[in-house]
């Protein structure tokens, strides 16, 4: 498989990289010399194979100039959500160890901040103008040869899941294994075949770069030496006129967007065509079954769909024929062996609800967490991202539920113990619940259920002053759309919480 450097000598002119928005066009040329720059810089700064970055960019150009030359010089690097604030984004660099961090001036409000709090990060630059305290990076890359650095080697993302129990934990794959940069991971090159990705492939990317999903892809798309058509954001028309004005022969997309674009006007949608289309993923988020049927009955049986985790321990995978037999599976397993077990740690028949473990897949490890690295594995070695399913009679996988208690928004996880923690320190606040309710838009919205200290308020005023407390200190998608009082939540004598009855009882109500 050529390394982009391959690709610009042999096609120096060839589209890398097509920017949605702006029509900007990156060849393999301008893509490779900038990353050879983004090696130097690093390299001039004292930064050597294996140490940390962090970054906190929007969908810009820039962004994969950053990661191509992370990957080219053995750099670990982190893309933060665009969405967290302070605290949470000062977490994630603190726990990767992060030497330097990246941001942009559009999200500098929460950049600024971080000035001065984080002692390990000695370089503080910044994309599109700058803040008080920041470097330009495009001033410091100019200065910088576009030739390679003298000690190429192969850089790897560390990806931060949303966060259980309010801190997210940080996922690093071992880097030891490859070392030539003309390598590819195995396992994206098992996408690569599945998928039919070669350099005739067009890749529109709708979703943050941030996510594991989209950064892989556009990696690995430029690896194979195709041509990325990335968003600066979704919008749902846009996306059509993008896979009609690029041919787009693969994309990939979280549940939301589905949705959105079949609740766009049926002319609007016929006016687009889109049978350039070979292969459309989505992940992230379980897909209702309509929505999905819908997809396969407008675009054909191009519809893919995999489960899996950043830890990378396990995936299966089913395509739009295997899917019409078995409707609402996520497939069978083509990377690990599927176990479902109860509380217990037993194996269940086919057929019944448990925990999915994954036997002999990669390992994985959260990156300073050896507590929360032992709790995913059992006492057989199988792993688990702690989602609960059953399997067919063919070994084909159904989610029941993605965890416990897990919320998952337009394809974001959210965990309520974080927002259950901050919520109860709030001097109203005695006891609170927070679970997932139906939203037909994003799948799930956050309910919190609130005990208050004194009954007295329970009103709609302080319903608004909890939700507006939690904005100034947690992503939007993390906020509570609505809070309701209840006078005594339901807990056992031993104080563990009868949530999933409470929240069962409001998605079976009108509340």
């Amino acid at each position: 498989m050529p390394h982009i450097s391959a690709t610009a000598a042999a096609t120096p002119d060839k589209p890398a990289i097509i920017m949605g928005g702006s029509g900007e066009v990156i060849t393999y040329r301008e893509l490779d010399q900038r990353s050879n720059q983004v090696a130097q810089l690093f390299r001039s700064l004292g930064l050597k194979r294996g140490d940390h970055i962090g970054m906190m960019i929007e969908n810009d150009r820039q962004f994969m100039d950053i990661v191509q030359g992370a990957l080219r010089s053995g750099i670990i690097f982190t893309p933060v959500s665009t969405h967290l604030r302070k605290d949470e984004t000062q977490y994630i660099l603190e726990n990767c160890q992060a030497r330097l961090f990246i941001g942009s001036k559009q999200l500098s409000a929460v950049a600024e901040e971080l000035l001065g709090e984080i002692p390990a990060i000695t370089h503080f630059y910044m994309i599109n103008g700058v803040a008080p305290g920041f470097s330009a990076w495009e001033e410091a890359i100019g200065e910088m040869p576009t030739t390679p650095i003298d000690d190429q080697s192969v850089g790897t993302p560390m990806l931060y899941s949303s966060g259980t129990t309010g801190q997210p934990k940080g996922v690093l794959s071992a880097i030891e294994a490859i070392t030539d940069i003309d390598d590819v991971h195995p396992s994206l090159q098992a996408f690569a075949a599945v998928f039919g990705i070669d350099e005739n492939t067009v890749y529109l990317s709708p979703a943050p770069l941030y996510h594991a999903a989209p950064m892989h892809y556009n990696n690995l798309v430029l690896a194979m030496a195709g041509t990325t058509v990335i968003m600066e954001k979704f919008d749902a028309e846009k996306a059509l006129e993008l896979i009609e004005k690029y041919g787009a022969t693969h994309s990939q997309w979280v549940p939301i967007m589905l949705i959105r674009m079949l609740k766009l006007p049926e002319e609007t949608r016929n006016a687009y065509d889109v049978s350039s289309m070979k292969v459309a993923i989505h992940a992230a988020a379980p897909c209702p079954v309509d929505i999905k049927q819908q997809m396969i009955d407008w675009w054909g049986e191009v519809i893919f769909e995999y489960y899996s985790g950043s830890e990378g321990s396990g995936m299966t995978i089913i395509d739009s024929a295997s899917w019409l037999t078995h409707r609402g599976s996520v497939g069978p397993a083509i990377v690990g062996e599927i176990h479902i077990c109860d509380d217990d740690g037993n194996e269940l028949p086919q057929g019944e609800i448990g925990t999915i473990y994954f036997a002999n897949g990669p390992q994985f490890k959260y990156h300073d967490e050896p507590e929360k690295t032992k709790k995913s594995y059992n006492a057989q070695g199988w792993s688990t991202l702690g989602d609960v399913g059953y399997v067919d009679e063919d070994n084909f996988l159904y989610l029941t539920d993605r965890k416990n208690f897990m919320i998952i928004s337009g394809g974001v996880n959210v965990y309520p113990q974080e927002i259950e923690n901050l919520l109860i320190t709030h001097p109203k606040v005695a006891d609170v619940a927070v679970f997932g309710v139906p939203n037909e838009e994003f799948g799930e919205e956050v309910k919190a259920v609130v005990q208050p200290a004194d009954w007295a308020h329970a009103t709609e005023n302080v319903a608004h002053e909890l939700i507006e407390w939690c904005k100034q200190h947690l992503s939007h998608i993390k906020v509570p759309r609505s809070v309701d009082f209840m006078k005594e939540l339901p807990r056992m004598e031993n104080g563990k919480l009868y949530k999933r009855h409470l929240a069962d009882a409001y998605k079976s109500s009108d509340h």
